[in-house]
């Protein structure tokens, strides 16, 4: 929570007095309002921190395509994309889904066919995250055996606290990973990857299965690599100051885009990622063919009116969520203040899971809520109101 507060505050002063911000900074202000604070304990990360493994040495050119296109069957995908990415380049890709971001990430770890030139530069070694990465696991190897096959030199020793710092502790590192959950797999996946000696790492939804603790561990070790970095993903906190370009995926192209994801987001004065999907949408809207004036306003206002409705009930609904999920919390923190009464569930270790997954389902709400503010405050403003 405490990580929370300070992105929400940092987001307030930087942007206080923009204008072209002021709407999305009162958003800001009405949920640090909304928000219970709770005093805890800091928590040492330094145990359970880990870095990459060096880097290999690669070509100043890492990947390079000219005319780049793919389709399945008659729908296209994108075409005649062309870029370069060089050597420590650290690239987001971004925008809606099925428009291309896995496709092209999959090209370039030369896993789908396509037409044009994709080409992988001098000793490139690649490491891909994909979204179905665990399957590729042994599942008769246990946790630990899976890190430990893939540790070497200096991170052999702190396997265990790497381990940790994905959610594995305890009995769990001697379980075989076929007994796993698939979010469990997905983490170990992730690690054994991040342990890898590789310098181009392409990663497509790394944080879907991390809480907030991971995740900020794997983005400073992101941030200490010295090979060439690509993420996907929807994760705007993640994203922040990771990345030193955009590639914006839209209609069939591929935009390129000098900055991290927040010079990206404010260049198109938008607040989130899911925004880009409204823009169009109304982009869309403004392409109808002219008819009478006074219709369009009456329509257009009967439409904004339901829209309204609409998302001020999606609203009160987000708000009761992040009370029913507030208040889980603070009594298992009630618990866990006195485990000599709740012996079971902390021996089982089931409360810590439930604790985990609450905190991501509280980010994830929050951050819904803050995404309707928004879209509430866009449509007031469309209706004149």
């Amino acid at each position: 929570q405490q990580k929370q507060l300070a992105d929400i505050e940092k987001f307030i002063e930087r942007f206080r007095y923009k204008a072209t911000k002021s709407r999305q900074v009162q958003s800001k202000i009405k949920m640090l309002d909304k928000i219970d604070r709770v005093e805890v304990d800091d928590v040492d990360k330094s145990s359970i921190h880990f870095k990459f493994p060096p880097a290999p040495p690669s070509g100043k050119i890492v990947i390079e395509a000219n005319a780049l296109a793919k389709s399945y069957g008659s729908n296209r995908v994108f075409s005649n994309v062309d870029f370069a990415i060089e050597r420590n380049d650290f690239i987001a890709f971004v925008g809606k889904n099925g428009e291309g971001k896995t496709t092209l990430a999959k090209i370039i770890t030369e896993d789908l066919d396509h037409s044009g030139e994709c080409k992988i530069g001098h000793n490139v070694k690649i490491g891909y995250y994909a979204q179905n990465q665990a399957d590729l696991l042994d599942p008769d190897r246990t946790v630990f055996q899976t890190i430990d096959d893939v540790a070497v030199g200096e991170i052999r020793p702190k396997v265990r606290n790497i381990l940790g710092s994905f959610l594995f502790a305890g009995e769990d590192i001697e379980k075989k990973v076929k007994v796993l959950s698939g979010g469990e797999k997905s983490r170990l996946a992730l690690a054994k990857l991040l342990l890898s000696p590789v310098n181009l790492l392409v990663l497509d939804e790394p944080t879907n299965h991390l809480d907030m603790m991971s995740k900020d561990i794997l983005k400073n070790a992101l941030l200490m690599y010295d090979g060439t970095l690509i993420v996907v993903s929807h994760d705007r906190d993640f994203m922040q100051g990771l990345t030193n370009k955009v590639f914006e995926f839209r209609d069939g192209n591929v935009r390129q885009h000098l900055g991290d994801i927040y010079d990206f987001l404010d260049k198109k004065r938008l607040a989130t990622l899911d925004q880009l999907n409204i823009q169009r949408a109304n982009a869309r809207n403004d392409n109808s063919e002219p008819v009478s004036q006074q219709k369009v306003n009456y329509e257009k206002k009967k439409l904004l009116d339901k829209e309204l409705r609409k998302v001020s009930n999606r609203i009160e609904k987000s708000e009761e969520e992040i009370h029913r999920i507030e208040s889980e919390i603070a009594a298992i923190d009630q618990m866990l203040a006195n485990p000599d009464k709740h012996l079971a569930q902390m021996e089982d270790g089931s409360i810590y899971t439930r604790y985990e997954k609450l905190k991501i389902q509280l980010k994830s709400e929050m951050d819904n809520w803050e995404m309707l503010h928004l879209e509430h405050e866009e449509i007031k403003e469309g209706a004149g109101e």
